[in-house]
Formats: C-alpha cells, sequence, structure tokens
C-alpha cells in the first residue's frame, strides 16, 4: 500500500478508471455518483490508502464539511438525544458535527456561531430556548445557514423543525379529564419559554372543553430540572384543595415532582396522577415510571440536518432556495404515573 501522503487524487482516479471530477464528487457529494462507480472509487481510495485534504478542499469550495449544533444544555435528555440524530445524519451526508453548549447565555450562543463562521461550516442547527425574536435578528445578521430547532419559524424567517406542542398539551389535558382528574396543574419551569406556554395553550384548551373542570393552576419553577421539579411540588402540596392531575412541561420537572410528593406520603397515581413531555430515558427509569408526552426527538435531528444541506447546496449552486418548516406530532406514551383505569 502506498503512503497516504503519496497518493493523489488523480492517482485514485486513475485506479477506479474515472474521472478527478468523480473522485472528488464521490469524497464530497456522495449522493450525485451512482452507487456502482461510488464504490469502484471508494475501493480505490482504501486500496491505496488516500486521504482527503480536507483544508485544500475548503479553501476551493469557500466552506468545510462541519455543521454546528447549538443547544442550551447539553446534560438535557431532550437535547442528547436530538444531537444523536444530528451525528447520525451529518455523517450519512459526509459531515461532522461540532456540538457547542451555551448555558442560556445569548451572547455566548453569538460567540459560538462566530467561531463556525470562521471556520467556514456550512451552518448551524440552533435549539434557543429562551430566545425572543430580537435575539434571532441577531443570530440571522451573522449571514450564515441557520436552522431552528423546537421553535417554529416563518417562510420568511428561515428553516425550521419543531413538534406541534399545543397538540402535546391537549393529549395531556384530555388523558388526565378522561381518568377523571378535576383539580388540575400546570408545572413549567422559568418564565418565558415559548415551548412551554404553547404546552399550556393546549392544555388549557383540552381543559376547557370539559365543563367540569376548572381552570389549572400553573406553577414556575426557577429551574426546568428534578430541583426546579421538587420545588413545584412543594408549592402543589401548598394548595387548596390539593391538585389531583399534574401536568409538566418536560419529563425532569415531572421527576422531580413525583419524588418530592412521594416523600410528602403521597400516592401517584392514585392521590395525584402526573403526565410529563418528551419521553426521554429519564421517564422510563423513573420510580414511577411516567406517563409522557413522546417527541421524536431524534427525527428532529435528522430534519434539521437535511433542511440545512439543502439550503447551503442550492445556494452554492445558485439555486433559488425557499425556507421551509417540518412540524413533527407528538404521541401519548401511558405508563405508572397516569394508568388507563383496568
Amino acid at each position: 500500500m502506498a503512503k497516504p501522503g503519496k497518493v493523489t487524487l488523480s492517482d485514485v482516479a486513475k485506479a477506479a478508471g474515472v474521472s478527478s471530477g468523480t473522485v472528488s464528487n464521490t469524497i464530497n457529494r456522495p449522493e450525485s455518483v451512482a452507487d456502482a462507480t461510488r464504490r469502484r472509487v471508494q475501493a480505490a481510495i482504501r486500496q491505496l490508502g488516500f486521504v482527503p485534504n480536507e483544508g485544500a478542499a475548503r479553501l476551493r469550495s469557500g466552506s468545510s464539511r462541519l455543521l454546528g449544533l447549538v443547544v442550551p444544555d447539553i446534560a438535557s435528555s431532550f437535547y442528547a438525544e436530538i444531537a444523536k440524530g444530528v451525528a447520525r445524519r451529518a455523517e450519512e451526508h459526509g459531515h461532522a458535527m461540532l456540538l457547542f453548549d451555551t448555558g442560556d447565555d445569548l451572547d455566548r450562543e453569538v460567540r459560538q456561531l462566530e467561531t463556525l463562521a470562521r471556520h467556514r461550516s456550512i451552518g448551524a442547527l440552533v435549539a434557543p430556548r429562551m430566545a425572543d425574536e430580537r435575539h434571532l435578528r441577531r443570530l440571522r445578521a451573522l449571514d450564515m445557514h441557520l436552522v431552528l430547532i423546537d421553535r417554529p419559524a416563518s417562510e420568511h424567517d428561515g428553516c425550521s423543525v419543531s413538534i406541534d406542542d399545543v397538540q402535546g398539551g391537549r393529549m395531556a389535558g384530555r388523558h388526565l379529564v378522561a381518568l377523571g382528574r378535576r383539580r388540575l396543574a400546570f408545572v413549567a419551569g422559568p418564565v418565558g419559554v415559548p415551548q412551554a406556554e404553547r404546552r399550556l395553550q393546549g392544555f388549557r384548551d383540552a381543559v376547557a372543553a370539559d365543563e367540569v373542570s376548572v381552570e389549572p393552576a400553573v406553577v414556575h419553577a426557577d429551574s426546568s430540572d428534578f430541583l426546579g421539579g421538587g420545588e413545584a411540588a412543594r408549592a402543589l402540596l401548598a394548595m387548596d384543595p390539593r391538585p389531583d392531575g399534574v401536568f409538566c412541561v418536560n419529563d425532569q420537572l415531572a421527576v422531580g415532582v413525583v419524588n418530592e410528593l412521594t416523600r410528602a406520603g403521597l400516592r401517584v397515581p392514585q392521590d395525584v396522577a402526573v403526565v410529563g413531555y418528551g419521553d426521554t430515558s429519564v421517564a422510563r427509569s423513573a420510580s414511577v415510571p411516567l406517563t409522557t408526552v413522546r417527541q421524536p426527538m431524534s427525527d428532529l435531528g435528522r430534519a434539521a440536518v437535511d433542511h440545512l444541506i439543502r439550503e447551503s447546496e442550492g445556494v452554492a449552486e445558485s439555486r433559488m432556495h425557499h425556507h421551509s418548516s417540518t412540524v413533527f406530532q407528538p404521541s401519548l406514551v401511558v405508563r405508572e404515573s397516569a394508568p388507563l383505569p383496568e
């Protein structure tokens, strides 16, 4: 086998019986090459030990094979599942993913995107948990391809992938009402998260359709994690009358609520039925497995990559690009925290 550094793209082309352009397309745009030809070129690359010069390719094309994923909390099961979908789909397209954690710091988010721009990445997938329109305008001013994750966008704003959170809230509300729960509460994290507001809207719609139920109480915790759930549960315990059905804006909050209610001597679901949102790993492994609204998180990640690559390739080839949005539908997963009657 020749030494990797001595083998050129022309050597691979000669060994495979194709043009140098076909070899380049096999490396950079494999989907544009016929299957049989692509396999022949890939076999020649392996046989000769050819290593593409990514730096040179980047200088020629003006962009790299990198894309960025920017999330507010990489420790969150929700964003971790999205990251898996992004990484796998990016690899299928021949790209690599760089992961950034903003810690919900908007200035830090902008700096991270500026870093991606300097490295000539094809663009970024951004999950702006608490971003307002002013912040989104600031991101778009960076003049790079952006796809929003878990936040709908109009066709004028850019591409996005999201979940129908209003419908998810309706599912949770209808389920608790169907279980005969009438003193209902909604548990959210900090004020101002758009996803939480949409889930609350759907929850209220479902409760309002049931003439027996009253307007649900709303509790905001300082954080959206297990500790926040414990804080919210203590507020629920202080209510008179105490709620008998609780919908939490995510699974972490729901687990925190269940744990605190149990410590207080209440039974879940006999005394209080609890529904989460996400169907993350914590929902399945909780001490009382959670009934929850499932989000197709990996599908979100894969679809976001597809949007970004279509936009970047269309612009690179001077094709007209029309922004579009993909909205996934949630589903209800019933477990022990709010089971159906036997």
